[in-house]
């Protein structure tokens, strides 16, 4: 299995292969927050030093250039998108895929993919299972493009609450039930903590759970801490 290193020691050994698959579908959630756009930005950083081309379709509108750069991305190399719907968002990444040219593509984020139909539509407008079918009919086709063209495509996703769940868990990842189907791996990520140094926080305690994982066992879980300014 060829694969990328999350820049991670700890974190490649736990997924078991030594690092993310390529050729298939990561996805990466948890908190807001919680250093998933660390873990996907380390792994572009990674890809590009062994001479890969990355792409970075950012429906959040939120890429932070300076921390980027600080993580050890080179965003004159880094093919950067801002797409303005959800549509347009995963048309780009199929084509991107599909072009044969990408190693990494990561979509920032699931929860950032609107419908066109909910941007243009009125306010009020109830348009459910809109995103979820989306997502599903886009993973459908982009399964088929990523296993030809060996392209890793990482997803990040944000946790939501359920609302009035009274038992199991009440956290759900937005966009359907499509990608936790389609995803090879998926990694749980969380902030647990504080690194303190004489009282000030200079970074964040992590722990990553492997929750899928098609190439090795899953369930392992690791601890690292990511310093601000400075990634893992």
């Amino acid at each position: 299995i060829e694969t990328i290193s999350t820049g991670s020691l700890g974190l490649d050994i736990a997924l078991g292969v030594g690092g993310l698959p390529r050729g298939r579908i990561i996805e990466i959630y948890g908190p807001e927050s919680s250093g998933k756009t660390t873990l996907a930005l380390q792994t572009i950083a990674e890809a590009q030093k062994k001479g890969g081309i990355c792409a970075f379709v950012d429906a959040e509108h939120a890429l932070d250039p300076v921390y980027a750069r600080k993580l050890g991305v080179d965003l004159q190399n880094l093919l950067i998108s801002q797409p303005d719907t959800g549509e347009q968002a995963l048309e780009i990444t199929d084509t991107l895929v599909r072009s044969g040219a990408v190693d990494v593509l990561v979509v920032d984020s699931v929860a950032a993919l609107t419908p066109r139909a909910e941007i243009e539509g009125e306010m009020g407008d109830s348009l459910p299972g809109l995103q979820a079918r989306l997502m599903s009919q886009a993973l459908r086709k982009l399964t088929a493009s990523i296993s030809k063209s060996n392209t890793m495509v990482i997803f990040i996703n944000q946790i939501r609450m359920k609302i009035g769940v009274m038992f199991g868990s009440p956290e759900t990842t937005t966009g359907g039930n499509a990608l936790k189907f389609y995803a090879s791996v998926r990694l749980d990520i969380r902030r647990i903590g504080a690194v303190k140094e004489r009282e000030e926080v200079i970074g964040n305690q992590t722990r990553v759970k492997v929750v899928k994982n098609k190439m090795a066992p899953p369930f392992k879980q690791v601890e690292f801490d990511i310093m601000y300014g400075e990634g893992v």
